[in-house]
């Protein structure tokens, strides 16, 4: 892969279109007391947040894990991680898919601190003056590289006064365009007691005929942005081997979500019918199996140091935190 094109430019934008497999309705993304997320465009059309940059990090993370074998899946094998285990000894989760990565309680607030002990130990010295983000990112590079993209805050006041935090580096959403509502619903029967009420049991135990209502919706464009920060990559400090390997690993994401990872819901089952960049425009996004081929090599080159079998650090959480004192004013929603 030829990453010249993106030495001098600060990002790297892509588009792609999408489309419903079957039919023209798709069902999108709903927030608490909210429903779905509809407003106004710059230009008056009535425009719908399919999926939300949150819920799109997350999956950008999930196709990049093998959960039966609880492993990265084939072309990332290598890339540094951090697992717990149970008391057992099996595995319960990892920073891949932790909500907050790194910064997971599952990593930080159990009994077992090697890796809170680890930051201490290799981020001391930041608790007063400007926080050293090069030494941050060479840090989370080391034990968990995906955060780099991801994004993290380390909301603990022992580590520089919870001042620890990284933005993320790859962004994402879907929108829809002139949206119009498509009205549908049905009854959930109850051929044993269709009545409500009888005997006492209500429709709220899920007793008795309940009809419902189902919005959906319909578009003439359906697009997926993604916004890789080169600037933001380049600004850690790395060298060119892990800058390379950054890129390569943002893109394999956004592959494999646009080949693998559009059922977002029972009724959003999306294909992408065109990909592209848009800034820079003349940059050639490679195919899934060019980066495959080239991520291994990327990843030996930037961890050729570390034996394979030192690039996992396993945590054991047993079921209980540790006792801490409270941080105050400490965030970690804002990720």
């Amino acid at each position: 892969m030829n990453f010249d094109t993106l030495k001098t430019v600060p990002r790297l934008l892509i588009e792609a279109q999408l489309q419903p497999v079957q039919g023209t309705r798709f069902q999108p993304t709903g927030f608490p007391d909210l429903g779905a997320a509809t407003y106004d465009g710059p230009d008056g059309r009535r425009m719908l947040l399919v999926e939300s940059a949150q819920s799109m990090a997350n999956r950008l993370e999930t196709v990049c894990w093998d959960g039966v074998n609880n492993e990265w899946v084939g072309p990332l094998k290598g890339l540094p991680v951090i697992k717990v285990v149970d008391g057992k000894g099996q595995p319960l989760t990892n920073s891949v898919l932790e909500a907050h990565r790194t910064n997971s309680p599952y990593i930080l607030e159990g009994k077992d601190t090697r890796v809170l002990d680890m930051l201490k130990e290799q981020l001391a010295g930041m608790e007063e003056g400007a926080v050293d983000i090069r030494k941050l990112a060479a840090v989370l590079l080391r034990y968990d590289t995906n955060t780099l993209l991801h994004g993290v805050f380390l909301a603990k006041s022992d580590l520089a006064g919870g001042r620890l935090r990284l933005p993320r580096v790859i962004s994402a959403f879907i929108e829809a365009e002139d949206v119009r509502e498509a009205q549908s619903g049905g009854v959930k029967n109850d051929h044993v007691r269709p009545g409500r009420g009888d005997e006492g049991q209500t429709s709220k135990e899920g007793f008795g005929n309940i009809p419902y209502s189902r919005t959906e919706f319909a578009s003439p464009k359906i697009t997926a942005y993604f916004n890789l920060d080169l600037a933001q990559i380049r600004g850690f400090g790395l060298g060119a081997a892990a800058e390379n390997l950054l890129i390569a690993l943002a893109l394999y994401k956004i592959r494999r979500f646009l080949e693998t990872g559009l059922r977002l819901r029972t009724a959003c089952d999306l294909d992408a019918a065109e990909v592209k960049a848009t800034r820079p425009a003349d940059f050639a996004l490679p195919t899934t199996a060019d980066i495959e081929t080239a991520l291994p090599g990327l990843i030996d080159s930037v961890f050729k140091d570390i034996p394979p079998e030192q690039r996992v650090t396993t945590v054991k959480w047993d079921g209980t935190a540790k006792k801490a004192k409270k941080d105050k004013g400490a965030v970690t929603a804002g990720e």
